[in-house]
């Protein structure tokens, strides 16, 4: 760190400078989806992380204030999509909207989830625990079955979509 850094307490009055210190650590894009009450849902998060290998289990973490907050957490299967650099389009869709799946390629599994098409890698699961963690809930999920595909991920660095360069 160098003496022109931003240096702060984390707080009421320094959300939007947490929020920015948290945006540079480049991550991954997923959707989740899900079987809802009023149809497919689906959600985009770059809080996607593995947690263990036996059993396998994954974790993301979903906003309480978010409207697809009680979908998700309560879901008892869904699907998390690994995007591709070709598929930011879905990214900044799902991440705004939790419906309009005709405008994207997939199916409907046997628990009613969407299974989205050509993404880069699949988890499908199955509820393990869902824990509060401040104003996110952090959904543990135990992994069922896996799909993946070769090609490059789409990455979310500092509010922006990218691909990751090798050097």
């Amino acid at each position: 760190m160098s003496a022109n850094d931003q240096i702060f307490a984390p707080g009421p009055d320094t959300e939007v400078a947490l929020r920015h210190a948290f945006g540079r650590f480049g991550t991954g894009v997923t959707v989740i989806t899900t079987k809802s009450e009023i149809g497919p849902l689906g959600f985009t998060a770059n809080s996607f992380s593995s947690v263990s290998l036996d059993p396998a289990l994954v974790l993301w973490s979903l906003a309480n204030a978010s409207r697809r907050h009680d979908a998700f957490a309560n879901a008892t299967h869904y699907s998390i999509h690994i995007l591709t650099d070709a598929q930011a389009d879905m990214a900044l869709h799902f991440a705004t909207k939790g419906d309009g799946f005709d405008v994207y390629p997939h199916q409907i599994d046997a628990h009613g989830v969407p299974l989205l098409q050509d993404c880069l890698a699949r988890f499908d699961c199955t509820y393990h625990s869902a824990h509060p963690a401040g104003d996110h809930s952090i959904i543990v999920g135990r992994v069922t079955q896996v799909a993946m595909a070769e090609g490059a991920g789409l990455v979310f660095d500092q509010g922006l979509y990218g691909r990751f360069q090798a050097f």
